[in-house]
């Protein structure tokens, strides 16, 4: 198959592009994928538990979402600034996205709590490098005041409330010592604590790891050769027990499922950095971090995942090939055009695959 960004195009009605999360969680649809025979069946979020079996281990993102969206104005004119926190550089000083306009380096911007923030560097790639005056703890308390979620563009309900966008986009399981992404491991919003309790009283190993998304995840694929696409970097980290745990399970042929593409790239990074010695791997390799940029798509050789739970992903996205590369083209399109016939929720806030 020619690698073109054209072969991942489909045609969506903006009905099925879902505005608000299911409630309960696990009573979103889910389009079951058999990816030998390509069979499809249709079920719910909650028959989750009946496809897997005792031995399974299940590895969640448990990264928590930062409300990186922060709303201030121009300390010279009054004037509204939307500043998008992407990653810190170092103490005080962040990558960002900066909004509203006649934007400039040097420029001064005000929010509420007495935070400040000065715009240094156009970074010349649609991001700019800005100080603000607090770092540390006493900064990410006032972000988690003023900020707010940092919900997809193709979200357009935003909550009255600031404070239920944060608990709608967010998995039960985040670790609020984990915040730092940018954007949600959406697979995982249709888990609740009743579901993960019934998943693990039936023998199925629950691990997390942790991969803080950037909007690289996300960004558009622009060249028409998507091998040329470059993906940017994430940071991954992986505690040398779940490690172990993962390892043990792939030399006693256990399957090894990912909740969503983000703990998918997190496991296929990490099979380049290990071997099958149980004894290596519990005795010296320590607790992981590393970054990873990798870019799966159709041709890619799997390692260490065997099924995937995933939502539906945007035309033409790297994540819509990477499911490609996991299930075959051919077959995930086929999913998508029965799940739109079947009027299937679509992206962030809609309805999930289970693929194996």
């Amino acid at each position: 198959m020619r690698l073109s960004l054209q072969n991942f195009d489909y045609d969506l009605p903006k009905n099925l592009i879902a505005q608000t999360p299911m409630k309960p969680r696990d009573q979103s649809r889910l389009l079951v994928l058999h990816k030998k025979s390509g069979r499809i069946e249709h079920r719910h979020f909650f028959d989750l538990p009946g496809y897997l079996r005792p031995g399974d281990v299940l590895v969640l993102n448990n990264t928590k979402v930062m409300p990186a969206r922060l709303i201030g104005k121009r300390a010279a004119t009054g004037g509204k600034v939307e500043i998008f926190l992407l990653k810190e550089i170092k103490s005080g000083l962040w990558q960002c996205l900066v909004g509203g306009q006649r934007r400039k380096e040097n420029l001064q911007v005000e929010f509420n709590k007495g935070l400040k923030a000065e715009i240094i560097k156009n970074n010349q790639d649609g991001t700019w490098n800005v100080k603000f005056n607090k770092n540390g703890a006493a900064f990410m308390k006032i972000v988690k005041q003023i900020g707010r979620v940092p919900l997809p563009p193709y979200i357009k309900s935003f909550s009255a409330k600031a404070s239920a966008d944060k608990a709608n986009y967010q998995t039960v399981y985040a670790n609020a010592t984990k915040l730092g992404s940018v954007a949600a491991p959406t697979a995982g919003f249709h888990f609740t604590p009743a579901l993960l309790k019934k998943i693990k009283n039936k023998g199925v190993q629950i691990e997390y790891i942790t991969l803080q998304v950037g909007l690289g995840t996300f960004a558009p694929v622009k060249a028409e050769d998507i091998t040329k696409h470059k993906m940017h970097v994430e940071c991954v980290e992986i505690n040398k027990k779940t490690l172990a745990n993962i390892i043990k399970a792939k030399s006693e042929s256990r399957r090894i499922i990912a909740v969503g593409t983000t703990s998918v790239r997190t496991l296929e990074s990490l099979s380049h950095k290990i071997t099958n010695n149980q004894d290596t791997i519990t005795k010296k390799i320590p607790n992981l971090k590393f970054q990873t940029n990798i870019f799966i798509y159709p041709g890619y050789k799997f390692k260490l995942v065997d099924a995937m739970i995933t939502n539906f992903h945007l035309p033409k996205s790297t994540l819509v090939m990477l499911v490609s590369a996991f299930a075959g083209r051919n077959k995930i399109f086929k999913a998508y055009s029965e799940a739109i016939k079947k009027k299937y929720r679509f992206f962030s806030y809609g309805d999930a695959m289970l693929i194996f």
